[in-house]
């Protein structure tokens, strides 16, 4: 058991891995095509690359569950789900690719890991109970993003504001997810809204920036690693590692990408904080901790929202 878990906490390591690595790949990806163009492309691969694990999982599931057809009404959620979650995804991941080009990855990847604080605030809104440490979390998160994006002018700089939004978004993007994914296969949630998000930025990126062959010729390696790593091979890792995991852990396992993202920015792009800089990341990342760490619950009291 003890080692079923230990292989399991590698794999959302991996994805871990794979994640905040992506920000170096999204940010190369900029000097050969523009935002809408890489996001298309990327996500398509990344459908491309789940629909051989969506048609196994089906045939297990019918090979398992006898007839085990699927119904109208499942399909309808599915593709349903994946459409409005490939919206949300198009977008925020636009703002992120957009606020990439004007920020470093590192603060790219702190300031996304902001939506694990944002969705339980949120959550008020959906009339859950947002718990104390939420709100201490708030609290230095916010302080964590002063330090971390403001300048010596009180001002937050265009791609930082990008990538807040980004961050809203994906709190929605989350959200989603969570009405959708009790109803549906996830894998296949997944995949359509890969392919939604594909299509609609692939779309834009017609109208707007005018692709050429020459451009995806030269930025293959970024836009392989993050369709075919990021969108496939790392939500499968998610998938197979959260098996075995319990939820709390794998959260804090996978947070661990705004982390990996700041040395991988200084790794492979020598992009470097400074100590101010560096003490908001390091805020910021305990805000996410302490959010994710399990309550103490009492007798008589409602689940919190956390």
């Amino acid at each position: 058991m003890k080692k079923a878990a230990l292989g399991s906490s590698f794999l959302l390591f991996l994805a871990a891995f794979i994640w905040g690595v992506a920000f170096v790949a999204q940010s190369v990806g900029m000097d050969y095509m523009g935002p809408c163009t890489f996001n298309g492309v990327r996500f398509l691969m990344g459908s491309v690359v789940l629909m051989p694990l969506v048609i196994f999982r089906r045939r297990k599931k019918r090979a398992e569950n006898g007839k085990g057809q699927e119904t109208g009404k499942d399909r309808k959620s599915v593709v349903a789900g994946g459409i409005c979650c490939g919206l949300v995804l198009c977008f925020a991941s636009l703002c992120q690719q957009v606020g990439i080009l004007y920020t470093t990855v590192g603060k790219a990847g702190f300031i996304t890991t902001l939506y694990i604080i944002i969705v339980p605030i949120m959550g008020i809104f959906l009339k859950k109970k947002v718990s104390g440490k939420v709100w201490i979390g708030a609290l230095l998160a916010a302080f964590g993003m002063y330090l971390l994006c403001m300048s010596e002018r009180l001002a937050l700089s265009r791609g930082d504001a990008y990538v807040f939004i980004c961050a809203i978004l994906f709190s929605i993007h989350i959200l989603v997810i969570d009405y959708f994914s009790p109803k549906v296969d996830g894998v296949e949630l997944s995949c359509i809204q890969f392919l939604t998000a594909g299509i609609i930025c692939s779309g834009l990126a017609l109208l707007l920036e005018k692709p050429v062959l020459q451009n995806f010729i030269d930025g293959m390696i970024p836009l392989a690693y993050a369709g075919i790593m990021s969108c496939g091979v790392a939500y499968t890792l998610q998938v197979v590692g959260q098996k075995d995991t319990d939820p709390t852990i794998a959260s804090l396992i996978l947070s661990m990408e705004s982390v990996i993202s700041v040395l991988a920015g200084w790794v492979i792009l020598g992009q470097e904080l400074n100590s101010r800089e560096l003490f908001g990341c390091a805020l910021v990342f305990g805000a996410v901790i302490l959010v994710q760490l399990p309550e103490r619950k009492k007798k008589g009291e409602g689940k919190a929202y956390v």
